[in-house]
Order: structure tokens, then C-alpha cells, then sequence
């Protein structure tokens, strides 16, 4: 198949290109701005677009069998001085579904949308969060398009961890240095609430599941390890070589500030993905904390 991986330049994204590359595929990647030169994805071929400002015309599409959407904006694609609900209202809540209606104009047979896993895990956030109403209302729309001639699913998905050569994953990259002792000054200990967390290598293997053998029109929550901080930031000082048992303390972390967690400092978002889902789709369970290790070798 000829596959086309919107948002192909980064963690989510270029995994899932790469593994469909290695599966035989024709693959090609999309987003603002090339894939930077040290990575892998820097060799397949690229085309340059903004789905939500029109990007991503049905002419350049309409020569792709398959689409990956993993560019679903999130707190860290926010331009500056702009209105953070406007920005949601413009990239999720409108731009997903017009993007996904253009793909289907374009004649291509298959879509996986990657979502985020908030909707799903921790509905009553809808009502109350705008940034999870905004994945909730893509996400609902881009399904909503689901027809006997057009496949749509979603993967939502949780804390996605991963490194790549040459790729640039600040919260990654620091989250290793704290652990490895190369912050200055910053203090060593563990917040409450745990959430749960997915390797980019098993979403990979969950989105070529779902293109392969999802079921049209699904909204899947798929993950992984449900981990409390506690434990994740202890297997990271063991990964760095440094183990020790963190204090938790409840007050804002230097590395995971409370602006990333949506269900406040303390909370917890842990569930168990439906067996029968994890099966269809294929992906590797029990990565994350592997991965996590992987991580802080790939900084250290």
C-alpha cells in the first residue's frame, strides 16, 4: 500500500512510518516542516503541508491508498500570544474533521486518526477541560465520516514514551538529565497520581492493527503500564544508575509540571485496555518501563 503519515516528522509519527516502511510499504510522511536530517525519516519522501490551514490538497492526496493522522495538536503547538481556545477551535474541534472530509474527497479508502486517550479514560473532562473537549470533538467528527466506502478509527492513546536518533523530545531529554543528577539545583523526589503510559513502539504496532484489521468507525483506548509517578520516576534514577526510593511529595515537579497533568496533581488515570481490542490490533504489552530504560541510555 501506498500510506501517507501526516505528522510523520516526530516521536508518534515517525515510529509508525518507520514500521510501516519495514512491513513493505510505500510510505511517505507530511507535516510543517521536514523531518530534521539526523533522523531515519529524513529518507523518506515528504510532503510539506498544514492540515488545519488547508494543507494537504486532494490532489497531493488522492495518490495515497492509506492515511496515519498523528498531528493532533496538543498545550506544546500553541503559538505564542495566541488564544489557547481559539487555537482549539481552529486545529481540533474544525480543522480534524474539514482534514478528514478532504481525505475522503480524495478517494483514499483507509484513515487512523491518533487521538488522545483523556476523552475516553476520563470523560467528565470533556465538559470541563477545553483542550479535552477540543480531541473529544475531533475525534467524534472524524468518525462521524465512517461509511461502507470510507474506514475511519481512532487509537487513543495515552503518555507516549520513545527516543529516536537526531530527534529533538525536550520533556524526554529532561527527564533523563534529572535522573542521570545533570540538573543543578533541582530537587529529587516523586509527585502522587500515575497515569497510564504506552511505548511509540507499541502504538506503531496498534495503528498498522488497526488499518489492517480495525473496525470502522471505532474509537479504540488503547495503552499499556499503568504507573504512579513514583514508580516512574524511580525506574528512571534506576535506569540512570542512580536507584533509590523518591519521596512523593505534593507540590509542583521541576520536570512534570501541573500544566501537563490534566487530571491534577494527585489524580490518577489508570485503566486496563479490553483484551479482545489489544488482541485485534496486535501491539506489545509491558513496554514501558523497557522503553523508559532505552530512553535514559539514549541521553545518557
Amino acid at each position: 500500500m501506498k500510506i501517507l503519515v501526516v505528522g510523520g516528522t516526530g516521536l508518534i509519527g515517525g515510529k509508525i512510518a518507520l514500521l510501516f516502511k519495514e512491513k513493505g510499504h510505500e510510505v511517505n510522511i507530511g507535516a510543517r516542516k521536514p523531518a530534521p536530517s539526523g533522523t531515519p525519516m529524513k529518507d523518506l519522501p515528504f510532503i510539506q503541508g498544514n492540515f488545519a490551514e488547508g494543507g494537504f490538497s486532494e490532489s497531493e492526496l488522492n495518490s495515497f491508498d492509506w492515511v496515519v493522522f498523528a498531528a493532533g495538536q496538543d498545550f506544546r503547538h500553541v503559538p505564542p500570544g495566541t488564544d489557547v481556545e481559539t487555537h482549539w477551535q481552529t486545529a481540533n474541534i474544525e480543522g480534524v474533521p474539514k482534514f478528514f472530509s478532504r481525505i475522503e474527497s480524495a478517494g483514499i479508502s483507509r484513515v487512523v486518526n491518533i487521538g488522545s486517550f483523556y476523552p475516553q479514560a476520563m470523560p467528565h473532562l470533556i465538559q470541563s477541560d477545553p483542550y479535552v473537549r477540543s480531541r473529544a470533538l475531533a475525534d467524534d467528527g472524524a468518525r462521524a465520516l465512517a461509511s461502507d466506502t470510507f474506514f475511519v478509527c481512532s487509537l487513543n492513546a495515552p503518555f507516549v514514551l520513545g527516543c529516536m536518533s537526531g530527534l529533538d523530545l525536550p520533556h524526554l531529554e529532561a527527564q533523563s538529565n534529572y535522573a542521570l543528577g545533570r540538573i543543578d539545583g533541582a530537587e529529587e523526589f516523586a509527585i502522587p497520581g500515575g497515569v497510564n503510559f504506552m511505548s511509540a513502539r507499541s502504538l506503531a504496532e496498534a495503528t498498522v492493527g488497526a488499518l489492517e484489521r480495525g473496525e470502522n468507525g471505532k474509537a479504540y483506548l488503547v495503552g499499556d503500564e499503568n504507573l504512579s509517578f513514583e514508580s516512574y520516576f524511580n525506574t528512571y534514577f534506576e535506569a540512570a544508575g542512580r536507584a533509590r526510593q523518591l519521596p512523593v511529595l505534593n507540590k509542583e515537579h521541576p520536570i512534570l509540571p501541573d500544566a501537563v497533568l490534566y487530571a491534577g496533581r494527585g489524580g490518577e488515570i489508570y485503566y486496563e485496555p479490553d483484551p479482545q481490542e489489544t488482541k485485534c490490533l496486535g501491539y506489545t504489552r509491558n513496554d514501558a518501563k523497557p522503553t523508559i530504560c532505552e530512553i535514559v541510555d539514549h541521553y545518557r
